[in-house]
C-alpha cells in the first residue's frame, strides 16, 4: 500500500494515524517532494475511475495557472499540468495492493481501504 500525503496536512496526518491503529503496512511518498508523473496519475485517477480534473484542488489550480477546461480532450494538458504543480492534488490518495484506491479525504474513505487490506490478511 502507498500513501500520498503533505506532512503539513491534518486530512494526510490523520490517514496515516488511521492505517497505523490498524497495523496496516505502507510506504509513505511525500508528492510534493517526489511528484507523480503525468503516466503515475493516469494509472491512479483510472483505479480511482476520476478524470484529472477531479482531484484538483480549484482554489489552488487558480493559483498555479491551470484554468484548463474539464473534458477529455484536455485529459493530457491536466495530467500534464498536475504532475508539473502536484500542491494541486486532493490528498492524502491511498492506492492498496489490491487495487482499492481512495482519496482519504475522510474517515469513510481510509476505513474501506483499511476494510479492504484487513480482508486481504495484510
Amino acid at each position: 500500500m502507498e500513501i500520498w500525503v503533505n506532512p503539513a496536512c491534518s486530512k494526510c496526518r490523520s490517514a496515516r494515524d488511521a492505517l497505523d491503529e490498524a497495523g496496516i503496512a505502507y510506504t509513505e511518498r511525500r508528492y510534493l517532494d517526489d511528484p507523480p508523473t503525468a503516466d503515475e496519475l493516469a494509472v491512479v485517477l483510472a483505479r480511482l475511475g476520476l478524470e484529472p480534473w477531479h482531484v484538483a484542488r480549484d482554489k489552488e489550480a487558480v493559483e498555479e495557472g491551470i484554468v484548463l477546461p474539464r473534458d477529455a480532450g484536455h485529459r493530457n494538458a491536466w495530467l500534464a499540468a498536475l504532475a508539473a504543480h502536484p500542491r494541486v492534488l486532493q490528498r492524502p490518495i491511498i492506492t492498496a495492493d489490491d487495487g482499492t484506491t481512495v482519496v482519504g479525504r475522510d474517515q469513510d474513505a481510509v476505513s474501506r481501504v483499511i476494510a479492504a487490506e484487513t480482508e486481504r490478511g495484510t
